[in-house]
């Protein structure tokens, strides 16, 4: 096996993409095929005090147009609606509907799942080393969303 940089940096994004994958796959068989990636850390950031679009913008590195795209799809699925703010009327306060709590939960479930996956095939220390490992090298990056762009990007 290559020791180069850019191998490690591909064996990183394979990892990431074979955990997306098969979530996403799962999430499909259980009737939620329009689930992006994108949507489950919007809806977990808004479940994190993000409660309006310059705020779940930040916590994305998007732009505030960027949020209010996510927001709008994710009202169309009716996971999230937006109310006007009781103290400031300029705010609209994004809230996850009962739908958007039960994918978020499906979500949950089902990396719960990848995971127990990864630890019967590497086994329970080697998965925990590995974690401690990223957790060490990535630091407060671990919760830097600001490259999620092209998990939020189209075909066409």
């Amino acid at each position: 096996m290559s020791r180069s940089g850019v191998n490690l940096a591909l064996l990183l994004i394979g990892g990431f993409r074979s955990l997306i994958d098969d979530a996403l796959a799962q999430l499909s068989a259980s009737g939620y095929g329009e689930v992006r990636p994108i949507h489950i850390i919007a809806l977990r950031a808004i479940t994190n005090d993000a409660t309006n679009a310059s705020e779940l913008g930040r916590r994305l590195s998007v732009t505030k147009q960027a949020a209010a795209k996510t927001i709008a799809v994710l009202q169309e699925m009716g996971y999230l609606t937006r109310d006007q703010d009781q103290h400031d009327t300029r705010l609209k306060r994004l809230q996850i509907t009962t739908l958007g709590m039960k994918v978020l939960a499906k979500a949950e479930e089902v990396f719960d799942g990848l995971r127990a996956d990864w630890e019967r095939q590497l086994g329970t220390q080697r998965l925990a080393d590995l974690e401690q490992t990223l957790a060490v090298l990535v630091g407060a990056q671990s919760a830097r969303l600001d490259t999620l762009g092209w998990m939020a990007k189209t075909e066409g």
